[in-house]
């Protein structure tokens, strides 16, 4: 086992994850075997929470958060106020006068987040991560173990559904009229189309469009002054409107249309948030499984609330790096965690290894397995990690949150959030800072929105109009800190082989490993505890080393109820080693750094051949096929091949040179 300082020559840009993750909800204490935490404690692919949006759930994610998030109407009107601000343009933001890598020098590295061991004996060797996003494809796996892939965009049809012409009959003209209609936006009780080629052919067609397209809207045909109209009305009055997709869905149909999304460098909200605006729907009534992170192309399943999967296929005509097929109706949505994990296909470029290195380094992997920390996203890209957020909300110190939040900062951030934090640091007025920041959905604009509205002296309740998932965001990632670091004390200490007083779960029942026992387990059956006051802690020195850790943190870790419910930490076992699952790998050479080295499932539905390399070329990649279940990270399997440090402030530093 090697020290990460070992490694810093060799680099390589690991800009995101692209794990699965399902919000957070304490409230649900599970402890799971599969090498993951709870749902509450599922990894997360964002970089941080300084841009993190206030994400919709499903329906069933909702009645679980209704408690927290939802608790004061005052929330949910300005929720609603700001609903317009979503996916606002960025255009207009400045660029910044330091380089990334500039910025970068501030980030974190891995050592700062307590990952420092390899269980792996190769030497390591360099290899560029996503240098293009089409180098990092991530297929959700269902409970099943069925592999989610976009391979068919037929649309199943039924009697009652519109012929396809009824999806281009309208003019925009006569589309933007009907939508005011169906949304009350007019004074007008009906809007009137008339028929230029009046057949009834062209007749029943437009009939089938609006009340496809507007549901909620009745239509008759009228004789005007010997011309033919058709009149567009409410069925219900205002009544429609509460629910208008009940009118038109057949009583035979599942109520869920169920979809693969294929996406390319966009994540799973900015993907639904993009579906429900085309479709003039609340983001809300799409269910998921788990998100899917921006930088890579992902493929998963998705279930809508009634729209039609002619609907949602005519929207392949439109969108740009999004495609949604393999259509069906299901009676139930998707629930956020039910799924096995997520099958990934990654190429390393311009590797330098030999072939014995990669061959040793993967048979490692898929034998052996890697530590499984928590990734760097998982913390943060600026010089505040936001497991010290957390650690301040768990402190009770609001006054503290409140600063760490809002303080200026070094590193990699929008200008807008700089003008920001510089405002906040200058006149410590809330109101002043927001009239900095476009977007105010991000977690600053809303904490700033909160102080606003309950002042200075109730910091509590200005941080509770954060979304709940996010705010429980900070306190996972201490649990996470304190987890890696604990882990990376074991392996110094016990190295990988079971010991007695290690913890190992049957079923969801932690139990400790005896003396006349340790035969019976291996590395990879032993499981640690991320804080809380419902877990049991190690029978051996690392127990000690817990309780060191947080009380050095100013925590006792016998009392980890937090005044305020929310806080109040039970805890979950993770595994300290994954083996991955279905691991393949081949090295290729190629020329030109931009060529795909693979078929994506858009370009095997589009015929494409498959690349094919020479025997010799100017770079080697390594091309990685591995599965890993949920709340794992790529990244850390990646980085026990390697054997390099993949916090962004370290490969921005070695590969900017090379990447000019």
């Amino acid at each position: 086992m090697e020290m990460t300082s070992t490694s810093l020559k060799r680099g390589c840009l690991v800009v995101e994850d692209n794990d699965s993750v399902t919000p957070h909800d304490e409230t649900k204490k599970q402890k799971v075997s599969e090498g993951c935490l709870a749902s509450s404690q599922d990894g997360v692919e964002n970089d941080g929470l300084h841009h993190s949006e206030n994400e919709p759930g499903p329906p069933e994610a909702e009645s679980t958060m209704k408690d927290d998030e939802n608790s004061s109407a005052q929330v949910q009107e300005e929720e609603e106020e700001e609903e317009e601000e979503d996916g606002l343009s960025e255009a207009g933001e400045e660029e910044e006068a330091e380089s990334f890598a500039d910025m970068m020098k501030h980030g974190l590295t891995e050592l700062d987040v307590g990952i420092c061991k390899f269980v792996s004996s190769h030497h390591g060797f360099s290899g560029i991560l996503k240098e293009r996003y089409s180098d990092f494809v991530v297929h959700e796996i269902g409970k099943d173990g069925r592999i989610s892939h976009l391979d068919d965009l037929s649309v199943p049809m039924d009697e009652e559904d519109p012929p396809e012409d009824a999806l281009t009959v309208l003019t925009a003209e006569d589309r933007q009229q009907l939508e005011e209609l169906q949304l009350f936006k007019n004074k007008e009780t009906s809007v009137a189309i008339e028929v230029i080629e009046d057949t009834k052919e062209k007749r029943t067609v437009i009939h089938q469009a609006i009340k496809s397209l507007f549901p909620g809207l009745e239509t008759k045909t009228e004789d005007r002054e010997g011309r033919k109209y058709i009149v567009a009305y409410h069925a219900a009055g205002k009544k429609a409107l509460a629910n208008p997709r009940k009118h038109s869905w057949p009583k035979s149909r599942g109520s869920y249309c169920h979809f693969v999304l294929y996406k390319e460098n966009k994540d799973t909200m900015d993907a639904i948030n993009v579906l429900s605006k085309y479709l003039r729907v609340k983001p809300n009534i799409f269910s998921y499984m788990g998100t899917k992170d921006k930088r890579a192309i992902t493929v998963q399943e998705i279930a809508v609330l009634k729209i039609s999967a002619q609907r949602l296929a005519h929207l392949n005509k439109c969108l740009m790096n999004l495609k949604l097929g393999n259509f069906s109706y299901q009676k139930t949505p998707l629930k956020l965690g039910a799924l096995q994990g997520n099958h990934f296909t990654v190429v390393l470029r311009n590797i330098t290894g030999t072939d014995e290195q990669v061959q040793q380094a993967m048979q490692s992997l898929r034998e052996t397995g890697f530590i499984n920390y928590y990734g760097m996203q998982r913390f943060g890209t600026t010089a505040v990690p936001t497991y010290q957020v957390g650690r301040a909300i768990l402190q009770n110190s609001w006054t503290e949150v409140m600063d760490l939040i809002l303080k200026p900062r070094s590193g990699a951030e929008k200008g807008y959030l700089v003008k920001c934090r510089e405002e906040w640091a200058k006149t410590k007025d809330p109101a002043s800072a927001l009239k900095k920041l476009p977007v105010k959905r991000c977690v600053e604009g809303q904490l700033l929105r909160g102080l606003s509205k309950y002042g200075m002296k109730n910091i509590v309740s200005a941080f509770g109009i954060i979304p709940r998932n996010n705010r429980l965001m900070y306190i996972h990632s201490y649990q996470s800190y304190v987890w890696n670091t604990m882990v990376s004390r074991r392996i110094e200490e016990y190295g990988l082989r079971s010991v007695p007083g290690d913890l190992v779960l049957k079923g969801a029942t932690p139990t400790y490993i005896e003396e006349d026992d340790v035969d019976n387990y291996s590395i990879h059956d032993v499981v640690m505890p991320l804080p809380g006051f419902d877990v049991i802690y190690p029978k051996h020195k690392i127990s000690e080393a817990y309780r060191e850790m947080l009380a050095a943190d100013n925590l006792d870790i016998d009392n980890m109820r937090h005044t305020i419910r929310d806080y109040s930490l039970s805890g979950a076992y993770r595994r300290i080693i994954i083996r991955p699952q279905s691991v393949s790998w081949e090295v290729v050479a190629y020329d030109d750094p931009k060529i795909p080295l693979f078929n994506t499932d858009v370009d095997n539905l589009e015929g494409k051949p498959p690349p094919v390399f020479a025997s010799e070329g100017k770079y080697r990649a390594l091309k990685m096929d591995f599965s890993l279940p949920p709340s794992t990270y790529a990244t850390m399997a990646i980085r026990e091949v390697l054997k390099m440090d993949t916090s962004i402030k370290n490969q921005t530093q070695l590969n900017t040179s090379w990447l000019r």
